[in-house]
C-alpha cells in the first residue's frame, strides 16, 4: 500500500526528531516475529525508554543525512527494518534487549547495525557491543571486587578476635590446676612420715 507524500513528510520529521534526541541508535531485521512478539518486544523496549519505528529505508537514510549522521549504507539496512533508538546514558541497552529478545524468538528478529558516538556500525559490531555486560552488571562487578578484599580482611580480624580468648581460656586454664595441686603437694609434704 502506498503512502501519502504528505503521511512521508510526518514519518520523516518524526524519524528526525527522534534521530536528534537519540544517544545510541541500531537497525534490526525482522525476520518473521509474529504480531504478539512485537508488541511484547515493543513493551520491553518502552520499559526502558527506547522506541522501535518501522519505516521505510529511504526515510531512514534521509533523516540521518538531515540530522548530519554518518551515511546509513544498505549492508546496515536490509531486510524489512526498523531503527531502535535510545534516549539514556547506558547506550547498549537497545542492542541488548532486541538481542536478547531474539535469541529467544529464533532470531527472527536481528541487529543489522547501529550509529553510536557518531560512527556507523557494522552487524558484527552492534551484536558485540550487545553482548558486553551492561552499566549495571559493570558497576555490580566493580563493587564486588571492591567488596571482597575488605570482606577477607574483616574476617580475618573476626577469626582473630574469636580465638584471642579461647587462647586466654586455656592459658589460664593450666594455672588453676596449677593451684589446686600446690596444696595437695603441700601437705603431703608436711604429713608425717610413717616408719617401717
Amino acid at each position: 500500500m502506498a503512502i501519502t507524500k504528505e503521511k512521508k513528510g510526518h514519518i520523516l520529521k518524526d524519524l528526525e526528531e527522534k534521530f536528534s534526541k537519540a544517544k545510541s541508535i541500531y537497525f534490526a531485521e525482522n525476520k518473521g516475529l509474529s504480531v504478539q512478539d512485537t508488541t511484547t518486544l515493543r513493551r520491553k523496549l518502552r520499559e526502558s525508554n527506547v522506541d522501535f519505528v518501522v519505516a521505510k529505508k529511504t526515510l531512514m537514510k534521509l533523516a540521518g543525512k538531515n540530522q548530519n549522521l554518518p551515511e546509513i549504507t544498505d549492508d546496515v539496512l536490509t531486510g524489512p527494518i526498523a531503527a531502535v533508538l535510545g534516549y539514556d546514558e547506558d547506550t547498549l541497552v537497545p542492542s541488548k534487549i532486541v538481542k536478547d529478545f531474539g535469541d529467544t524468538v529464533e532470531k527472527k528478529i536481528i541487529l543489522t547495525g547501529g550509529i553510536l558516538d557518531g560512527k556507523l556500525l557494522s552487524q558484527a559490531e552492534a551484536i558485540e557491543l550487545a553482548s558486553l555486560p551492561s552499566k549495571d552488571q559493570l558497576i555490580a562487578r566493580l563493587i564486588g571486587s571492591m567488596k571482597s578484599p575488605l570482606t577477607g580482611f574483616y574476617m580475618v580480624i573476626k577469626g582473630l578476635s574469636e580465638k584471642a580468648p579461647k587462647e586466654e581460656a586455656q592459658a589460664d586454664a593450666p594455672k588453676e590446676e596449677a593451684q589446686v595441686d600446690a596444696p595437695k603437694e603441700e601437705a603431703q609434704a608436711d604429713a608425717p612420715k610413717e616408719e617401717n
